[in-house]
């Protein structure tokens, strides 16, 4: 039986200040809709990614910030992490581990993201 993950709602206080952050990390904005005073949904993309996030007012019950090491696949860690840099996004070094290389950020709220670079996308990249 094939299944897709293909939404993961992200909890946060204060949605402009997310939204803005999740675009300038390079998401892409699918929606933003105010259904009523009480729901906005508002569905962002990484490029390429067939899984999107989605954050608003009335989505879920979790705490903001209570996401911890949701992780991003990136073909180059560094570049990454010189974008996040230039976007004024406070970012861990590049970390490298056996199993990748690493770049760690938290979003306004405090949930915490990993980009990981494979390990034979970083074998290429040193080669």
């Amino acid at each position: 039986m094939e299944m897709k993950l293909e939404l993961v709602m992200v909890p946060v206080t204060d949605v402009d200040r997310a939204k803005d952050f999740y675009e300038r990390v390079g998401f892409a904005v699918d929606h933003d809709r105010t259904v009523s005073d009480d729901i906005r949904f508002v569905q962002l993309t990484p490029v390429g990614s067939g899984c999107s996030i989605a954050i608003g007012r009335g989505l879920t019950g979790m705490t903001p910030g209570s996401l911890d090491n949701l992780q991003v696949v990136v073909a180059d860690a560094d570049a990454v992490y010189a974008h996040l840099l230039e976007q004024g996004i406070e970012a861990d070094g590049v970390a490298d581990l056996e199993w990748g290389r690493f770049v760690t950020v938290r979003d306004p709220d405090g949930n915490r993201w990993s980009f990981q670079e494979l390990p034979d996308h970083a074998a290429n990249a040193r080669s």
